[in-house]
């Protein structure tokens, strides 16, 4: 079932959107080397507790999840691209590194993700990774219109990614966001303009393209989570929760 949300509930969903957006910003900015990827997590734990919010995957275990998945934020190295389970790995100078977090405020969700080179000092390869798909995202969002459908996402997302060289992997893509983290419609990274879900005002939908350096084949790593490149290349990840508004779209997560 899908559901449209009032311009009233849309509102309710900011402080949701403005608190994932904080623990990302927190996260990222405490990313440096030697930084342990259980302490980002720990951070993101102690904000959640302090802001009187919900995790959304701590208790979370999908079909394609080995377990309950036990962390609060999905913390991706290099080419490790998506559900990325927090573990005993101190940050090396130069990682790329991917968090994705969701957590319900008031019974709503926000979902959002970046990637960063831990260190601030890029590849050229990695910079156009990450350039490449924060476009990608930047033009879905601007294909969010109302009276289109979900197709125009889709093919905007998909069209910056073959431009640039990528291939796409379409076995996980955006999804529906309320008062569950993940619901209909499916958001897929690639597709046909004009077709799929119709746009309509109220609908909320997190947009996330994600992309591989030289593959669109997954594997899942032995801890039963992690998702990495197929032939170990490096990876990216990025993520917005949007609202369909009347007036365009309105994106919840927005970070500073």
């Amino acid at each position: 079932m899908i559901d449209l949300r009032t311009p009233g509930e849309i509102d309710a969903m900011k402080a949701a959107g403005r608190f994932v957006a904080s623990v990302l910003e927190a996260t990222r900015d405490a990313a440096r080397p030697g930084v342990n990827l259980l302490e980002l997590d720990a951070l993101a734990h102690e904000m959640i507790r302090g802001a009187e919010a919900e995790s959304c995957y701590i208790d979370y275990h999908p079909s394609f999840g080995a377990s309950p998945f036990g962390k609060v934020i999905c913390t991706s190295v290099n080419d490790a691209v998506l559900h990325g389970l927090p573990h005993d790995y101190a940050l090396r100078d130069g990682d790329l590194l991917s968090l994705d977090f969701a957590a319900k405020v008031d019974g709503w969700v926000a979902d959002s993700a970046i990637s960063l080179v831990v260190g601030g000092r890029a590849s050229a390869q990695d910079a156009r990774l990450i350039a490449t798909c924060e476009q990608a995202l930047a033009r879905g969002i601007a294909a969010a219109q109302p009276g289109g459908r979900i197709g125009d996402i889709s093919a905007a997302i998909g069209a910056v990614a073959h431009e640039a060289g990528y291939s796409v992997n379409l076995q996980f893509g955006g999804h529906g966001v309320g008062t569950e983290m993940h619901g209909d419609p499916h958001v897929a990274n690639d597709g046909r303009a004009g077709r799929g879900f119709p746009l309509k005002p109220g609908l909320v939908i997190a947009i996330e393209p994600w992309l591989m350096e030289s593959t669109d084949e997954i594997y899942t790593d032995p801890d039963g989570w992690t998702l990495r490149s197929a032939d170990g290349s490096r990876t990216v990840h990025v993520e917005h929760t949007v609202a369909i508004t009347a007036d365009g779209p309105l994106v919840l997560t927005a970070r500073s």
